[in-house]
């Protein structure tokens, strides 16, 4: 029959489109959600249109603080991960030195274990250095959480360069320092951006390892599971769909981007 016919010639199409609708629809759901104005404390049956989450997003006491006190962790994280992941990266695939497939290994280690298990042995490293739970000890936490992220993308990236454009510079007279930020960085800067982005989503996004080492200090994740216990506020649903957008927006510039500057070197 035609139909069975047109569905096997466009199965994968039909399949890569179902399993992105599955991944979009709990942040359809979460943005339709934003427009409710519910009851109850509980914001989870439909009641009728609002937009009055949209005009007070910081409505809910602490709210607000906690988004920001994530923002600002996962910033300085990304900032962290990603300078040590680039050079971690760079000097695995151009370096040979001792213990490199051991540490090659080491640096998946936090991929491979489950949170908890890094959560708590960071959560005994930091009690048995006498170290005051907070800011610094949910930094330094996600840090080495977002590491191994960064190093994945970035090594994948040096990977695939050609070391013959290096040469080619080095043959022009150019000098180290211009080589790298000439010719080096800006081919191993997709790598690097995708590593950051990756890490600030993480960052922003963990519970188990923040939860274990926060101490009094309340993030953003923290504060939704607070409020689950006790009402989930509809300014949540703002906030969840405000960074959905952001996100969507930050991904469609950067392919108009690439697509820009592929089309100007043809």
């Amino acid at each position: 029959m035609p139909v069975l016919r047109w569905i096997r010639r466009n199965l994968i199409v039909l399949a890569g489109l179902l399993t992105l609708a599955y991944m979009i629809l709990p942040n359809v759901v979460v943005m339709v959600f934003s427009f409710n104005k519910p009851n109850g404390r509980f914001n989870y049956a439909w009641q009728r249109f609002s937009l009055d989450a949209w005009k007070d997003p910081c409505g809910v006491a602490d709210m607000c603080g906690s988004l920001s006190l994530s923002l600002q962790i996962a910033l300085w994280a990304t900032i962290g991960a990603t300078v040590l992941g680039t050079m971690i990266s760079f000097a695995l695939v151009r370096y040979r030195f001792r213990a490199r497939g051991a540490i090659n290994s080491l640096i998946f280690l936090p991929m491979a274990m489950p949170e908890v298990v890094m959560a708590a042995s960071l959560l005994t490293l930091f009690l048995n250095m006498g170290a005051q739970l907070g800011f610094w000890t949910i930094l330094i936490a996600h840090i080495m959480f977002c590491l191994s992220f960064v190093v994945t993308a970035v090594k994948a990236r040096v990977m695939s360069m050609d070391p013959r454009l290096e040469e080619a510079a080095r043959d022009l007279y150019a000098g180290p320092v211009q080589t790298f930020l000439r010719v080096t960085l800006p081919i191993a800067a997709p790598g690097i951006a995708a590593g950051a982005l990756l890490a600030f989503a993480l960052s922003f996004d963990d519970f188990i390892i923040t939860n274990f080492n926060a101490g009094s200090t309340v993030t953003f994740p923290m504060f939704v599971w607070g409020s689950a216990q006790r009402g989930t506020p509809v300014q949540i649903n703002v906030i969840g769909t405000a960074m959905f957008i952001i996100a969507v927006l930050v991904v469609v510039v950067g392919q108009l981007i690439a697509n820009r500057r592929k089309n100007s070197t043809r």
